[in-house]
């Protein structure tokens, strides 16, 4: 059974930092594309950024590029979300997930293209 588990939310004040990780198990990680999602309160899950199971290229919402960091270590199993410079909106409960099938690319970052999903970790902003 697929498991994807999150970890390293909290609550932090504007302008600080957080790491989020997503180790995951029962599948073979390296030949999937990963990608974080959020929901915050009352709002549809929006993607994040999506990390390649290829060459790694990383894609970003508008709203977190030169913000959020996302990365794999394929010999751990798990995707990384850095997150810096946050922000009162950040606040969400944000979520890791596999893409759908194996050998390929991020897509547009979309709940339906995502198969397999973690139970989410909370980050909380505050000013």
């Amino acid at each position: 059974q697929v498991k994807l588990v999150e970890s390293g939310g909290g609550s932090v004040q504007s302008g600080g930092s957080l790491r989020l990780s997503c180790v995951t198990s029962e599948f073979p990680f390296a030949t999937y594309s990963m990608a974080w999602f959020r929901q915050g309160p009352g709002k549809e899950r929006e993607g994040v950024a999506c990390i390649s199971w290829s060459t790694a290229s990383t894609y970003y919402a508008d709203f977190v590029r030169g913000r959020f960091t996302i990365s794999r270590d394929n010999a751990k199993n798990t995707v990384y979300l850095q997150l810096n410079s946050l922000k009162t909106e950040d606040t969400a409960m944000y979520y890791c997930a596999r893409r759908t099938s194996p050998h390929t690319g991020c897509g547009s970052i979309r709940p339906r293209e995502y198969g397999s999903w973690g139970q989410g970790t909370q980050v909380t902003v505050s000013s």
